[in-house]
């Protein structure tokens, strides 16, 4: 570009191009999220749907099987999916799916709104830290 540092300082701040942009990237962030969230829906109503066939079909199976023919790894796996499916069928959070909160993965769709700005403000201050550290 052929313009001094001077005239794009000038216009960045004329045209509040950082504000802008700051409020360019909320914005694509919030429509990611209900994105992610409208894409969550679709997805329960689709298992929804296809739930009871599956089930069904399972337990028809299960009633042929004869238990002295099963392993014992067979057996543990058949008692721990059917330990999940109850858990779940009551709404408690099973051990695979427990929200974790490292550096990333946090499930911000369960937080509050409150949380969910500190936790943005969190990543934002992190970000910075990151951006200034590699420009040094």
């Amino acid at each position: 570009m052929d313009k001094s540092r001077a005239l794009v300082g000038r216009w960045s701040r004329q045209f509040a191009w950082v504000v802008r942009a700051t409020a360019y990237d909320r914005e694509q962030d919030r429509l990611f999220l209900a994105e992610q969230v409208q894409a969550r829906r679709e997805i329960a109503c689709r298992h929804a749907k296809l739930a009871p066939a599956v089930q069904s079909k399972a337990v028809a199976r299960l009633q042929t099987l004869d238990p002295r023919e099963l392993s014992p790894s067979e057996l543990l796996r058949y008692t721990q999916v059917a330990a999940e499916i109850e858990r779940r069928a009551v709404g408690e959070a099973t051990a695979a799916g427990a929200v974790e909160d490292r550096d990333q993965g946090t499930d911000v769709v369960a937080l509050s709104d409150e949380d969910r700005r500190a936790r943005m403000e969190q990543l934002r201050r992190e970000l910075e830290r990151r951006l200034s550290e590699g420009a040094q």
